[in-house]
């Protein structure tokens, strides 16, 4: 008798101890939980918000893969990012979809965490260069007033880690969180946009463009790939406003503006600089590709039926410079660089013009922009 009572003794010690245990493990869980949490709501951009979602988790709860798909409709997500989602590494696991299709196929109509073993054809495109062979996922769906805005992917090497029947409360808190972050931050960016774009036509303004040259150049020198600044100026614009009256000419204006940024590439900046004049950053073009990209603007408007607001029509054209970074790390401050590179592009400009518009040139000769160097300042 004795030896059964302290035998079960022993095992009700285990229990609580195991409960315990388990107890003490939760609440470390949901202090580092409640940490990144607190991060991700004073995330200050979409681009941090992003990262702590791909990198912070990831470590902070030693997860062996996370993934990321966010619905971008017009390609709004693609455009904040910019180039950032080829520069960064860690955004190569974030993926733009411009429906939510594809993500309720992972999730059919309840649209609640599912949790249980990998399996390669159904997951293996939400875990590409996965760094471990994959046992167990949990797949987050991401809704904000009931529709459907993207899905928070964890993989795990251990089998038990995701079983389909383990509670999911953290992770039901944890989507709920990151829906509310991502929708405040794509908030936030659409109030920067508004000051920073030109009301006009609907691109950027010359105050973003100023920024971000400075975040292009940055990251030119920092991974050495090329990056190419292009001028553009509609040719007799003055005789566009004075002939035909200036809602003719804001007509024109808002048709280059848009067959402009339909020629370029995800991640390319444009901005109207002034007036009748365009500048744009192509990160990683060189001198060739750069170009092709405004040629294919020069040829594009050109052939584009224009009409007055009378009905007349229009043939408008377009002239362009370009320069190219070449961009070699340095002690050149970047204020510098940027001027020298978008003042080259404005000299090739002049020169199309010069040599009778409605064509494309690469500064005067076929070299890229060689930084000015400037023995006068010190390194930062």
């Amino acid at each position: 008798m004795a030896t059964d009572l302290q035998a079960e003794n022993q095992a009700l010690r285990q229990r609580l101890d195991a409960i315990l245990r388990e107890a003490r493990a939760n609440e470390l869980k949901m202090q580092r939980f409640e940490q990144v949490e607190h991060r991700l709501i004073s995330a200050r951009s979409m681009s941090d918000l992003v990262n702590l979602l791909l990198d912070e988790y990831r470590n902070a709860f030693a997860i062996d893969a996370v993934s990321l798909i966010l619905v971008d409709h017009d390609q709004e997500v693609s455009r904040i990012l910019g180039s950032e989602r080829a520069e960064d590494a860690r955004m190569q696991a974030l993926t733009l979809v411009p429906t939510s299709a594809p993500i309720k196929a992972l999730y059919g109509d309840a649209l609640r965490p599912c949790l249980g073993p990998y399996r390669a054809v159904a997951h293996q495109h939400l875990f590409v260069g996965a760094k471990v062979p994959l046992a167990s996922v949990a797949l987050l769906p991401l809704v904000r007033h009931g529709e459907l805005i993207g899905s928070f992917h964890f993989g795990s090497s251990d089998p038990a880690r995701y079983e389909h029947h383990a509670g999911t409360r953290f992770l039901e808190r944890l989507v709920a969180v990151i829906s509310v972050c991502l929708e405040s931050a794509l908030n936030q960016e659409r109030l920067k946009q508004a000051g920073l774009t030109d009301a006009l036509t609907g691109v950027h303004n010359r105050r973003y463009f100023e920024h971000r040259c400075q975040i292009e150049i940055s990251q030119a020198r920092r991974y050495r790939h090329p990056l190419a600044c292009m001028f553009l100026d509609i040719d007799h614009f003055k005789s566009i406003n004075d002939g035909y009256g200036h809602g003719t000419g804001d007509e024109v204006l808002r048709t280059v503006g848009k067959l402009i940024l339909g020629q370029l590439r995800a991640g390319d900046t444009i901005a109207r600089y002034g007036g009748e004049e365009f500048v744009a950053l192509l990160p990683r073009a060189s001198a060739e590709h750069a170009c092709e990209i405004a040629e294919r603007i020069r040829s594009k408007i050109a052939a584009t039926p224009m009409a007055a607001l009378s009905g007349e029509a229009l043939r408008v054209t377009i002239s362009i410079g370009l320069s190219v970074l070449d961009a070699e790390p340095g002690d050149t401050p970047q204020g510098p660089v940027a001027e020298h590179l978008v003042a080259s592009a404005d000299e090739a400009l002049y020169e199309a013009k010069r040599r009778g518009r409605n064509q494309v040139v690469w500064e005067f000769e076929p070299a890229p922009v060689k930084l000015p160097v400037l023995t006068d300042v010190k390194p930062h």
